[in-house]
């Protein structure tokens, strides 16, 4: 059994979104037609299949804003989609990617240094396990390791 849980964005949190039809800058939700060919969905974190439409926004994963709040580009899908469930394995859609960056974040929600890095797809939860176990870090962001975009979360159970 995994000591950590994978979460995509939190169903309240896309409910926000589709409702208001805005994104973290106040600005209105782009909405674009898939050619399948590589865009994750960051609610229930599957691909988003050619033809479907999907969101892109500007997106900032935190509760509160700070200089370590982070904000880019993310996809959704614009149709309802379930909420991604963790089972103790690594998202098939992530799979595909040789590597991600992870990095560790304080309960304050800011970045805790030295925890950053990229690790090959298959070892990320056991790298996360490890960075939870470091004193100040609370949970652990899966982000693109070529464009630093926020993919999914990390938590302890």
């Amino acid at each position: 059994m995994s000591t950590t849980k994978i979460s995509g964005l939190p169903g309240d949190v896309v409910k926000k979104i589709h409702q208001s039809r805005l994104d973290a800058n106040n600005q209105p939700l782009e909405v674009h037609t898939s050619d399948g060919n590589g865009n994750l969905c960051r609610h229930c974190l599957q691909m988003i299949g050619e033809g479907d439409e999907y969101y892109i926004l500007a997106h900032r994963p935190f509760t509160v804003t700070q200089p370590y709040a982070e904000m880019g580009p993310i996809f959704l899908h614009v149709k309802n989609c379930s909420e991604y469930e963790d089972s103790g394995g690594t998202p098939e859609a992530l799979t595909n990617k040789d590597n991600l960056l992870l990095r560790g974040y304080d309960e304050d929600e800011r970045i805790v240094y030295g925890t950053g890095g990229i690790v090959p797809t298959q070892n990320i939860r056991e790298h996360a396990e490890k960075l939870l176990q470091l004193d100040r870090v609370s949970f652990v962001h899966i982000r693109s390791a070529n464009y630093n975009c926020y993919q999914a979360r990390i938590d302890p159970v």
